[in-house]
């Protein structure tokens, strides 16, 4: 049997992350497909069968070395741009709607570059002119012709009413319609099987829209070539069996994708059941969130300076630094305080939606080429987003913290940070999660929206859990804002400052144990650390949910394909 590794489809969508080079993106395919090291193989292998390494051997080894590591020296990408025609804008970024980047033209050499630079033998293109002129069209197969020639490949390319000299680059037709192949053959023998079929192509009528139009019962007519009071429409089963018991010259089912040379076939199957290790490919797309956040930095600097802003502005509404800590009036204003704290990390993990979204068309189209699976897109964006977070609530619990004046001890200001770090946490997991199965930004807008709703209804602030209906106790211990609006609020009133027994409440022993039971809340100080475990807890599940729905669930698009045509050796 073929091996998977032998045969690659190369979609019609030009998805790529906009933030990376043409360079970069080839040579993250390169990594994904194991052929980074091809070289570096040949020189082993050259190595154990001469021995001794004479003057050559060492000249070639150098070359190997130099062309194989290092960040752009990978030389099979370097091979691929070159015979593509992208060593102009090799180093130029992608680009999208909003950054400036390479032409139509050339996203679409990329696209195919990435498959190429694989050990795939068979390519499967499907409508790869699309968005693109006839022109550029044209450019592009002339590329995969030579390529197809001088590399020994077979390449399948579907195209639509391609123009007579892209048309004149093929050697093989595949005429489908309705699912059935109605010919399969050499190109200059296409029309001559209509024509014994009895319809014949117009000299100036262009042979690809002569091939579309045959088949078709409003168009079929205009081609016949006999008695006008005989014609019948002839259907595409009577084509199809018309062409299976033909004479014509016919490629043998089993033999698209073929080599020439027998033995060299068997060394690639050999080479192609190799398979990317668990480490490789973890360092593969480690490398590139990292590259993704140095390309992204803006973005990072806005949410800092953003959340710098709305710490201040929060600062001076709460500004309480000579209050008195005896009352329960003060302690509301201290709610409050915590209960802005809590919303506004929860916010800040929004942004996790528009992030995700942006990038789940490239990962679906890069976990079904390239095999790349969800665990190691998810386990490096979430290892980047550990020193963001910390950074993001770190900054945050730092302005605040003392400005309001909360209990004024260095072990609670490092406790109220872990409670907000693992809210943080967990919302960026969540709004993750929802963009993973919602697909769509409306989609993931409005599961966002009503998550958030959700979570704050029943997270004991807006409502106190002594005040819900008994049959809506489970929302208030599954809402999230729970287990962080409690840890931060025994944090606080559990200080020493709130020790004070001058005010009573349901045998509380001190004023923070009866604002606590006043507001319905914990008011022992083991469920601080429950708090807390409980909110890692919760971005662990969701991360976990996460990689099922990014393993599981597929990219909502359909794509058609009309007319297959092919270039073999």
């Amino acid at each position: 049997s073929t091996p998977q590794y032998l045969h690659a489809y190369i979609s019609q969508y030009d998805l790529h992350h906009a933030e990376m080079t043409v360079r970069e993106t080839i040579d993250f395919s390169s990594k994904m497909l194991g052929t980074n090291n091809e070289f570096e193989m040949l020189g082993e292998a050259i190595r154990r069968k001469k021995g001794v390494i004479n003057k050559v051997d060492q000249d070639l080894d150098s070359f190997i070395k130099a062309t194989t590591f290092g960040e752009g020296s990978n030389l099979t990408t370097n091979y691929i741009i070159k015979i593509l025609g992208l060593s102009e804008c090799a180093d130029t970024l992608v680009g999208d709607e909003m950054r400036r980047g390479i032409s139509g033209g050339q996203k679409k050499r990329a696209t195919i570059g990435e498959m190429l630079v694989g050990l795939a033998r068979c390519f499967f293109m499907d409508d790869i002119s699309t968005g693109l002129d006839s022109s550029t069209t044209y450019e592009i197969v002339k590329f995969l012709q030579q390529m197809a020639h001088l590399m020994d490949l077979t390449v399948v390319i579907s195209l639509l009413q391609p123009p007579p000299e892209t048309l004149e680059l093929f050697d093989d037709i595949i005429l489908l319609c309705e699912g059935q192949i109605v010919y399969h053959g050499p190109r200059e023998n296409a029309t001559g099987f209509f024509e014994i079929m009895g319809f014949k192509c117009p000299s100036r009528k262009n042979v690809a829209d002569f091939l579309q139009e045959v088949t078709s019962k409003m168009d079929q007519k205009q081609y016949w070539i006999g008695d006008e009071n005989k014609y019948q429409y002839r259907s595409i089963e009577k084509f199809a069996e018309s062409f299976r018991s033909s004479y014509l010259p016919r490629p043998a089912k089993d033999d698209l994708c073929r080599t020439n040379n027998t033995g060299k076939r068997e060394e690639i199957l050999t080479s192609a059941t190799r398979r990317i290790s668990r480490w490789n490919i973890f360092k593969a797309c480690f490398s590139r969130e990292v590259l993704l956040l140095k390309r992204n930095s803006p973005l990072h600097i806005f949410k800092t300076v953003q959340i710098t802003v709305m710490a201040l502005v929060i600062s001076t509404v709460f500004l309480r630094t000579n209050m008195n800590h005896k009352t329960v009036l003060d302690a509301n204003k201290y709610m409050g305080s915590l209960f802005m704290a809590v919303v506004i990390v929860n916010f800040n993990g929004m942004t996790e939606i528009g992030m995700t979204i942006k990038r789940l068309p490239t990962f679906y189209k890069q976990r079904e080429l390239l095999a790349l699976p969800g665990w190691a897109l998810l386990s490096s964006v979430f290892l980047i987003s550990l020193p963001m977070s910390l950074l993001e609530t770190g900054l945050w619990t730092s302005l605040t913290y003392y400005v309001i004046g909360y209990a004024p001890s260095f072990l609670r200001f490092i406790q109220q940070f872990l409670v907000l770090f693992a809210m943080h946490q967990m919302s960026m997991g969540l709004y993750r999660f929802l963009a993973a199965i919602g697909r769509t930004q409306v989609m993931a807008n409005m599961l966002g929206t009503a998550a958030l709703i959700a979570i704050y209804i029943f997270g004991g602030f807006v409502i106190s859990k002594d005040n819900l209906q008994p049959w809506l106790q489970w929302g208030y211990w599954t809402s999230p804002f729970t287990y962080a609006q409690n840890a931060v609020a025994l944090n606080e009133f559990l200080d020493e400052r709130w020790a004070s027994q001058e005010f009573y409440y349901a045998n509380a022993k001190t004023v923070g144990e009866a604002i606590l039971k006043i507001r319905g809340l914990l008011t022992e100080w083991h469920w601080y650390w429950i708090c807390v475990g409980i909110l890692f807890g919760f971005s662990l599940v969701l991360n976990i949910l996460t990689i099922f729905a990014l393993e599981f669930m597929n990219c909502m698009y359909t794509k058609a394909i009309k007319i297959l045509i092919s270039i073999e050796t």
